[in-house]
């Protein structure tokens, strides 16, 4: 069984930075891709970023595209979430992803296996 466990959540002011960890535990896990998807209240989850394991090719939705990073450290087993010059509007709960299958859409939620607990980032005005 594979355990994602997301941390670095936290309250930040519009402007600031913060980086988001995915630590993946448990049996071998090779994913084709790990993904961030983030959740606000009354809203559905929505994409962030992804990246493919063996390209190490990015994708990140338009909304964060020049802010948001994504990258992977294959020996620590540990994807990151870089985001910078954050808004009101990125206020959500994070979920880090793995999806197993091989050259599924990596921006729809339903291919991905695995899911961590979820992490809360608020930004005020």
């Amino acid at each position: 069984q594979v355990q994602l466990v997301e941390s670095g959540g936290g309250l930040v002011q519009a402007g600031d930075s913060l980086r988001l960890s995915c630590a993946a535990s448990g049996r071998t896990f090779s994913p084709y891709a790990m993904g961030w998807f983030r959740q606000a209240p009354g809203k559905e989850r929505e994409f962030v970023a992804a990246i493919i394991s063996h390209s190490r090719n990015t994708y990140q939705t338009d909304s964060v595209k020049g802010r948001f990073t994504i990258s992977r450290d294959s020996a620590e087993n540990t994807v990151y979430l870089q985001m910078n010059s954050l808004k009101p509007e990125d206020t959500a709960v994070y979920y880090c992803a793995g999806a197993s299958r091989f050259s599924v859409p990596v921006s729809i939620a339903r291919n991905y296996d695995y899911w961590g607990q979820g992490t809360q980032v608020t930004v005020s005005s």
